[in-house]
This record gives C-alpha cells, sequence and structure tokens, in this order.
C-alpha cells in the first residue's frame, strides 16, 4: 500500500503517557498510519532510532505501544550493524516510517554513512509516509535548529532536503526557539521556516505544505520567512498556522 503522493508528516508530538505501558502512540502517529490509506490488515510501520542511538530499552518501549494499536511494527537499528542486509528494501515494504528524536547530527551523519539519503528519497518517491518527531522531523528539510551540538541551540543545514523549506520544533515548550529562529531567518542562515508547537504536526504532499494538525488542543504550526518591505528593507514574518485537530 503507498500514499497518494509523496507524504511526510513533520511533528513535534506522538507520543502520550500509557496506562499500562511508560508510552502509547498518541493521534499524531495514528495520523500517520491513516494518510497510508492501509485497509484490511495490519499497517506495517518501521521504527528508526538512529538519533538516540538504537537504544534497545526504548526499541521495546515503542514496540509495546505498537502492540497496543495492533500495528506490524519493527525497528531499523543502524548500531552496531545494520538489522537488515537490504535497507531499501526493507524501508519499501513498510506503509510508514517514524522517525524518533534525538541527535538530528549524529543521525544524518550516520545515515549518509548508510546510504539512506538516497534511499529515503527512494522510499518517500515510492509513497511510504515518512514521518516523525523533532530530530525526525528536522531531517527530512533543508535544516533547522537544534542542540545536536551542545546545550546552546545552533543551525543545522545539511538535512535531507526533501523539502524545501527549514524546520523549527518544539517551538512553544523551549523558550530560545523561536528568537533563534527569527535571527536565523533574519540573516538568511535559514530560509522559510515551518515551525510546530509540541503536539502538532505538518503534513506535506509532494513539497506542498498541505496543512497544519494537532493532537493537543490550542497549540499550533507557524510560518517564519523573510519579506520585503515598502523601503527596500527586509524583516521576519512569522504566520500563525491554525492546525486542525485529530
Amino acid at each position: 500500500m503507498a500514499a497518494e503522493s509523496p507524504t511526510i508528516l513533520a511533528t513535534s508530538g506522538g507520543y502520550k503517557p500509557g496506562t499500562r505501558t511508560r508510552l502509547e502512540f498518541n493521534k499524531l502517529v495514528h495520523h500517520a498510519v491513516d494518510l497510508s490509506g492501509v485497509i484490511g490488515r495490519a499497517p506495517r510501520v518501521a521504527h528508526v532510532g538512529t538519533a538516540s542511538g538504537d537504544q534497545r530499552w526504548f526499541n521495546n518501549e515503542i514496540s509495546e505501544a505498537a502492540n497496543l494499536a495492533r500495528f506490524q511494527l519493527t525497528h531499523l537499528n543502524l548500531f552496531t550493524m545494520p538489522n537488515v542486509a537490504n535497507a531499501e528494501e526493507y524501508l519499501l515494504g513498510q506503509d510508514v516510517v517514524w522517525v524518533n528524536g534525538g541527535s538530528v547530527v549524529n543521525l544524518l551523519a550516520v545515515w549518509r554513512a548508510h546510504g539512506l539519503d538516497s534511499i529515503f528519497r527512494r522510499v518517500w518517491e515510492a509513497g511510504v509516509v515518512l514521518a516523525g518527531v523533532s530530530a525526525g522531523s528536522i531531517c527530512w528539510f533543508n535544516g533547522g535548529t537544534t542542540d545536536s551540538f551542545g546545550p546552546e541551540l545552533r543551525a543545522v543545514g545539511n538535512g535531507l532536503g526533501l523539502l524545501p523549506y527549514d524546520n523549527g520544533v518544539h517551538y512553544d515548550s523551549e523558550a530560545a526557539r523561536r528568537p533563534l529562529v527569527h535571527r536565523l531567518v533574519a540573516d538568511g542562515t535559514l530560509g522559510e521556516t515551518h515551525c510546530t508547537d509540541d503536539g502538532v504536526g505538518l503534513l506535506y504532499r509532494g513539497t506542498e505544505l498541505v496543512e497544519a494538525v494537532t493532537e493537543t488542543p490550542g497549540k499550533a504550526a507557524y510560518r517564519v520567512r523573510l519579506v520585503q518591505s515598502g523601503d527596500s528593507s527586509a524583516e521576519v514574518l512569522e504566520e500563525r498556522l491554525e492546525p486542525a485537530g485529530l
């Protein structure tokens, strides 16, 4: 099963506390699965935890969440070696790829070492829904802001570039995120930047932003860009995008 067109759901959410497990999938993960169009069978979901070093304890928690959701979930591990013989064949056999958070800088380096940068483009073009949270959101864009280098947020500019924008995550929950995005857009380090509050996702068909969606009422997404004013100067404009509730 493939989505009707190349599809990405880039989020700052997707998990919630569980009742009998530590976490469960929240509405954004379920929405990613719905976007794949699977009916009549358990959806095949690949969890990619590269950004956190493929921690096996977290893999187990994601597997428990998938059991509750009745997803057929497997893991693509790259540490200490890939756990599948052919990553492209494995990923093309999925309905959804969900990329977890962590260090986007390390994630991109490891993916490129294994050729996943080009593989993911082909997987996306084939209609497998690409989705994720935090680092698993930024990776699909040109770049964004990250704490991968240390506590002080910095720009990262070597994302996969499937989406021709930059990305800001955790826009409402980490005080330094918004002013840094504005500063980096103002000086040209980042281009048009699409940002999400915690609990919000951005849906792209091809490279077009179709809508914002939320699992948390009252949250929003934002488009931040540099616009020319009448006197030939430029200013940063932040546009609030009201999301549809899931």
